[in-house]
């Protein structure tokens, strides 16, 4: 009886022991999911980016790729961003920035010198000789937009404010010295570059990138005036053999996010997205956007069919006289630009951060 009674008094303390053992179990499990964080338990955000042409362009492996890299990989589980390459949600240029604001795409690669009238203050940073190179312009362009000083940007969360390299002039037709440019019809990217080329003697033509080749290839125009880098990717190079380093402005472009969505979407996806934003993303466009420009250029200098010119220093400082001449104009058209160049020289000495 006394051995039943201890089995009994054994068996009831064991059976209390996996009580208390599986309730401090329910209650750890408990905590952990109190406590955990969100990426663990609910779905990652997907936001949708519109991009006009291919992933294998410099364009997009220069101003969207590191940006869409960065996010998707630090934020797995809390948002991805999903490219929709080659014009799949539209590859009109102009109607990228309707894309973002009506909600057809979250984010899109715009092109402000497509629709001046929307973003009139963005010609300031395609102004010549005005920076010494694309990435100082660049982080320009990021302070004015931090700042809310550039008409047009207030209804996006701008990723990267991106200034390109500076433009070379690429033409079917020889160019030895700055005064052949006279007559040739070149293709440029906005009105700033179309007035600089006038008082150089050129016609320009103020052309879509991504529409430029047909007319090289029609012959309606002689050239174009482009980053060295995009040369192959748009066929260019296979009909412009002459090839003049003049540095003839540059083109603004912006990665953009509706600022409505941007704010809707978790605090800590927010956050993600500033981390890879402002001075992070012109510092690696500037980067990248160096290096393949410097890469270019060495291979068409390398290949026997093609001519490279360099412009002496009397060109130099003829095309100096006319990037002054386009400066003091666009200036002297308002008291507005007159203010905007104030900005831009403020802007150059503050401090570099991340975000907007």
């Amino acid at each position: 009886c006394q051995f039943a009674r201890r089995s009994q008094w054994t068996w009831h303390m064991h059976a209390h022991y996996r009580s208390w053992t599986t309730a401090l179990r329910l209650i750890a499990l408990a905590v952990i999911l109190i406590l955990a964080p969100a990426r663990g338990w609910a779905e990652p955000v997907v936001l949708k980016l519109s991009f006009f042409t291919s992933d294998r362009s410099t364009v997009y492996e220069c101003h969207v790729k590191p940006f869409v890299d960065a996010v998707n990989a630090d934020g797995a589980g809390i948002i991805q961003i999903h490219v929709y390459f080659s014009g799949a949600i539209s590859a009109s240029q102009p109607e990228q920035p309707k894309l973002v604001l009506s909600g057809a795409a979250d984010m899109a690669l715009i092109v402000p010198g497509r629709t001046p009238e929307d973003f009139p203050d963005s010609f300031v940073f395609a102004l010549p000789g005005l920076f010494r190179n694309d990435e100082e312009a660049s982080l320009a362009f990021t302070r004015l937009v931090e700042d809310n000083a550039l008409q047009g940007y207030s209804r996006f969360f701008v990723v990267g404010a991106h200034v390109s390299v500076a433009e070379n002039i690429h033409s079917r037709k020889p160019i030895a010295t700055i005064s052949d440019l006279k007559g040739q019809r070149l293709r440029v990217n906005n009105e700033v570059e179309a007035d600089v080329l006038k008082r150089l003697g050129a016609v320009p033509v103020v052309l879509p990138l991504n529409r430029a080749m047909d007319s090289l290839s029609e012959g309606t125009i002689d050239g174009v005036v482009v980053d060295p880098s995009v040369l192959a990717e748009f066929g260019f190079s296979r009909l412009a053999q002459n090839h003049y380093l003049l540095g003839l402005g540059a083109a603004p472009l912006a990665l953009v996010m509706n600022r409505e969505k941007f704010t809707s979407v978790p605090p800590h996806a927010q956050e993600i997205i500033r981390k890879y934003s402002g001075d992070w993303s012109a510092k690696q466009k500037a980067a990248c956007s160096g290096a393949k420009a410097r890469e270019v250029i060495a291979q068409l200098r390398a290949a026997p069919r093609r001519a490279v010119i360099d412009p002496s220093p009397a060109d130099l400082a003829t095309a100096r006289a006319a990037y002054d001449a386009a400066i003091q104009a666009w200036t002297a058209a308002s008291p507005h630009n007159r203010e905007l160049i104030d900005k831009v020289t403020a802007a150059l000495a503050r401090p570099r951060k991340n975000g907007n």
